[in-house]
């Protein structure tokens, strides 16, 4: 028996009367789509090519040589990395990253000036005296060392000018500490007090005023006065640094005459005071006034030098 036939031309045979369970002979207009169905079957599996052409959605498609074909977001992202720079490009961006760096630098140097730019003239004069006042000292220090350098380098035994340095320093803080005599100009002070109406408080006040001229060595009586000096009342006198002094109190002042004399005679000043008090008070200038009293050096219990 011939197997039936299918195809554009029209139901098979046999098909007209129908089966049990069937559906009828497909319409007139139905028959092509009919048709492409059953040409489908016979042609097998559909392909990955064919997905598309029966309406299902596909993922990626095949590229020209079978490979996947990419989507947008895949595309832009293979796009923009890794980044493709080429020497104009690359320029640019150092050139933009110079700007930005100075632009950054100008902007932090404009605040840092706009504290000045706000401030007053007499604030401003005040900090221009300030910076030549320490330029000044600065230029000064700058020639000592220097003075100092060129004699160590000229001198034929450096280890030699070295020790008369360090000799000339401990002298100078001996002056201080009262541990070594001195000599130079200044003034004598003597105040001389029958009535014994001058007290601690007026001696210390005269000591103060004489270090605040610029005495550099002080004696009174026989007493060398320092840092550490104390003036206290005893019954019938005053001592000082625990030390019974009388009056007439002799002082011996080294110091520049002529700024420790006006010192003590201003209006209101030492002498105005103790004259008050019924004191009698002579000031004379000295070309040469020795201080011999010594101080006993003692060494600090717990103080140590810093310096290696």
């Amino acid at each position: 028996m011939p197997p039936e036939r299918q195809g554009a031309g029209g139901p098979p045979q046999g098909a007209q009367h129908g089966r049990p369970g069937g559906a009828s002979a497909a319409p007139q207009g139905d028959r092509p789509a009919a048709a492409a169905a059953s040409g489908a079957e016979q042609r097998g599996p559909v392909g990955p090519g064919q997905a598309a052409a029966s309406g299902q959605p596909s993922a990626a498609r095949p590229g020209p040589e079978g490979e996947p074909q990419l989507t947008g977001r895949e595309r832009l992202k293979a796009g923009l990395w890794p980044p493709r720079l080429n020497r104009a490009q690359l320029i640019a961006a150092v050139l933009l990253f110079i700007l930005g760096l100075g632009l950054a630098i100008q902007v932090r140097s404009t605040s840092d000036s706009s504290a000045l730019r706000g401030a007053r003239q007499e604030d401003l004069v005040r900090i221009l005296d300030e910076l030549d006042d320490r330029s000044q000292r600065l230029e000064d220090e700058q020639r000592r060392l220097e003075g100092q350098k060129t004699e160590l380098e000229n001198s034929s035994d450096q280890a030699e000018e070295a020790r008369k340095q360090t000799v000339e320093k401990e002298q100078q803080l001996g002056v201080l500490a009262g541990t070594v005599a001195a000599e130079g100009p200044g003034i004598a002070l003597t105040i001389d007090d029958p009535s014994r109406s001058v007290e601690a408080d007026k001696l210390l006040d005269t000591i103060q005023e004489l270090r605040a001229a610029g005495a550099e060595a002080i004696q009174v009586n026989d007493v060398r006065v320092v840092a550490n000096t104390y003036v206290s009342d005893v019954r019938g006198g005053v001592e000082i640094d625990g030390k019974r002094v009388v009056q007439p109190f002799r002082f011996k002042v080294i110091g520049k005459p002529e700024d420790l004399e006006p010192a003590l005679n201003i209006p209101g000043g030492v002498v105005q005071t103790l004259e008050k008090e019924q004191a009698t008070v002579s000031v004379t200038r000295q070309d040469k006034i020795v201080v011999d009293a010594l101080r006993k050096a003692e060494r600090p219990d717990y103080a140590r030098s810093s310096s290696q």
